[in-house]
């Protein structure tokens, strides 16, 4: 057992906070020795990294098993020749990793793996009597990410489960999904996670049938979830609903007139200068949609929501325009720009709330010009009104129930609804029931397992250290004896190192000839849930046990030790 002696065990521990590293998370990773850089966003597990990251899987075969789904592994390594079936090889982005083999064959780094599992699905069944399956693998995935940060929260090499239904009809899929949504929430919820599903966007999976994200609540948590104070309902920021229940503005319907605007460029400094609201204030924002340009108008006190412009307008390719192309297009710099006398070319969509305004005040497509009094409708067309900003606290909550409040989220899982985007494209086909040729019905679900390690972390530690939930921890029990030197403090020590693992715990045992000042610093910053040490009255065979939770210690005689342990273990 000399692997569970820390004088072997490989676990260096840092005292000081490593340079570069942010978040607790990361820095405790490190600390604790978990984890060690090997390049940029690029991490080697150390065993005790290692066994969190086992115990997480177990949890997560546990569940993916019991929802119906079958284990398998796929390569890293992908042709190119699959992703340009799919159409993604170039929409993608920079974020996929891209090499060459000797024979001078395109390859790829798999992100994911539709692609790679729609093949083998299209290629082995046939039948709408093999339908459904779902399967799934944990395996390391990667990306090019331009800035990798907090530690293995954001990498370009990670650890992944990614689970893929195949169904006959739409039903079935409805029906995968929720077993899949249900198995989430109990993986996160044995993980001992605070966590919410939210409504989300698909990015670059694709699908429009539903998807969800699962965030861990956190501080660091890079994204924003909108949630109402008066329902369950959740969405990602970037996606939530805003009603269309604005109230039409009472102000004179003036004719249309220039002002001078000289470097009021932004909204902060056009309320100032002329003395008006942010509601009063049209802002215009120029995309280019499959090299046409777009105009989305919102009012002043909103800002433009990317995502829901390219829901809206279902393009291949859309994006906000380079300042050189704002001044080339508008005849001016952003800031200057608007709807009115805006080049016949140009699509103009305009934000729900656009319409309330009688007296607005936009761009003149003119440096240092600005037009007031402006009417939507009266003054420009506007091709569509729809919901194309970002949510704001306070706004009403879309399901009518109390408002919008927000918070922020580490995302650990993602479910999808991807239809027949993939069997379309690669040809996933079966025969049903009336010997009829039909595209396979897809789902796709991914749990970032690597970045639930952060997510813990983040959720679970103290100044001092770590603090492991009990069902992921890499060890049980954390024995300490404080002195080696002293003959009854090494034997009784000894004895209970292996009395507890033949009661079945799975302890680290600290018989270093250190001080006991640096044994118990690295027990808390290690974070086991239960410390025992063998001190000054191991000659009257009495321990002190602490848990790292509360702090909480008790002394306790060896004699009531296991049972005194398996009744904090049925309390945790």
């Amino acid at each position: 057992m000399q692997k569970m002696r820390q004088q072997f065990f490989f676990s260096p521990t840092m005292r000081d906070i490593p340079q570069g590293a942010d978040v607790p998370s990361h820095q405790l990773m490190l600390r604790a020795g978990l984890i060690r850089q090997t390049a940029a966003g690029i991490y080697s597990y150390l065993p005790l990294g290692i066994k969190v990251l086992k115990n997480i899987e177990k949890i997560i075969r546990e569940e993916m098993n019991k929802a119906g789904a079958q284990e398998m592994l796929m390569p890293a390594i992908q042709p190119s020749e699959l992703w340009e079936e799919s159409g993604r090889l170039d929409d993608y982005g920079p974020e996929l990793m891209r090499l060459k083999d000797r024979h001078d064959r395109d390859f790829v780094l798999g992100p994911t793996h539709e692609e790679v599992i729609t093949s083998l699905v299209r290629d082995h069944i046939t039948s709408y009597k093999k339908l459904p399956v779902t399967l799934y693998q944990i395996q390391t995935k990667y990306r090019d990410e331009r800035r990798p940060r907090f530690g293995v929260l954001r990498s370009r090499e990670f650890l992944m489960k990614d689970a893929y239904s195949f169904d006959k009809d739409k039903e079935g899929l409805d029906t995968n999904y929720e077993a899949m949504y249900r198995a989430y929430e109990n993986i996160f919820s044995r993980c001992e996670l605070d966590f919410r599903a939210v409504e989300a966007d698909a990015g670059a999976i694709g699908g429009k049938g539903g998807t969800h994200e699962f965030m861990v609540l956190s501080k660091i948590g890079e994204d924003t979830i909108a949630y109402s104070d008066g329902s369950n309902y959740a969405a990602n920021i970037e996606i939530a609903a805003v009603p269309d229940v604005y109230e039409k503005a009472e102000e004179p319907e003036n004719q249309i007139e220039d002002i001078d605007t000289p470097n009021m460029k932004t909204i902060d400094e056009l309320t100032e200068g002329l003395k008006v609201k942010k509601e009063q204030l049209l802002k215009s924002v120029l995309f280019i949609v499959d090299d046409s340009p777009v105009l989305v108008v919102c009012r002043g006190d909103h800002e433009v929501n990317e995502i829901k412009v390219v829901n809206a307008l279902d393009a291949r390719d859309v994006r906000m325009a380079e300042d050189t192309e704002v001044k080339e297009i508008m005849g001016a710099e952003a800031g200057f720009i608007g709807p009115v006398r805006a080049p016949e070319s140009i699509t103009i969509l305009a934000d729900n709330a656009v319409k309330t305004i009688t007296a607005g005040i936009c761009g003149a497509n003119e440096r240092d010009k600005h037009l007031r009094f402006v009417h939507p409708d009266r003054d420009f067309s506007i091709e569509q009104y729809g919901d194309f900003r970002l949510v704001q606290e306070g706004d009403p909550s879309p399901d009518g129930k109390g408002t919008i409040c927000f918070a922020e989220g580490i995302e650990v899982g993602h479910v999808f609804k991807l239809g027949t985007k993939y069997s379309e494209a690669l040809g996933a086909e079966f025969l049903d029931e009336n010997g009829r040729s039909q595209p396979m019905i897809m789902g796709c679900y991914g749990i970032g397992v690597s970045r639930m390690i952060a997510a813990i972390i983040e959720q679970n530690h103290d100044e001092n250290g770590l603090i492991w939930p009990k069902s992921v921890t890499p060890f049980d029990l954390h024995l300490l004896v404080l002195n080696p030197k002293q003959e009854d403090q090494l034997e009784l020590g000894e004895k209970l190192y292996q009395d507890l693992q033949d009661e079945g715990f799975d302890v680290l045992y600290d018989d270093r000839k250190e001080r006991a000042g640096v044994k118990f610093n690295d027990s808390d910053l290690m974070g086991l849930p239960v410390r025992i040490t063998c001190g000054k009255k191991a000659n009257e065979g009495i321990v002190e046990v602490k848990l790292r939770r509360d702090g909480s210690m008790k002394e306790v005689h060896v004699d009531e030790l296991f049972s005194y342990l398996h009744s904090l273990n049925e309390n945790m």
